[in-house]
């Protein structure tokens, strides 16, 4: 699975979303993350490649799995040949679920943020 970059402002705005569910909340951050998990295949260099502590990106499984109630990511230990991580069904669902979400929204409000901008633009003296 491709990497995606952090989502920039374009000339009709973004949307970023956080979604608080009961169980707990999951947001554009630990969604990176878990993508850059599947890409990288470790906890350690996908922290690494999103700029994070090994702990953060743990910190941030963990919550993840809480979330789901279920391991979203599966682990194998190091030594020899090496550890690694790969995302679960349940790690997989969770993008897929966020990402439509996530696109559905931006498109629901394309307009209102096109407007918003235009409100909220630089102006001419």
């Amino acid at each position: 699975m491709k990497r995606r970059a952090p989502t920039k402002p374009t000339q009709t705005g973004v949307l970023s979303l956080r979604i608080d569910l009961p169980q707990g909340r999951i947001g554009p951050g630990k969604i990176r993350l878990l993508e850059a998990i599947d890409s990288e295949g470790s906890i350690s260099a996908a922290g690494r490649a999103l700029g994070m502590s090994y702990r953060r990106a743990w910190e941030l499984v963990d919550a993840a799995n809480r979330l789901v109630g279920e391991a979203v990511v599966l682990t194998s230990p190091g030594g020899k040949h090496g550890g690694g991580a790969r995302l679960t069904d349940a790690g997989r669902a969770l993008i897929a679920d966020f990402r439509l979400i996530e696109r559905d929204a931006q498109h629901a409000v394309q307009s209102q943020l096109a407007a918003l901008v235009r409100r909220t633009g630089p102006r001419s003296a």
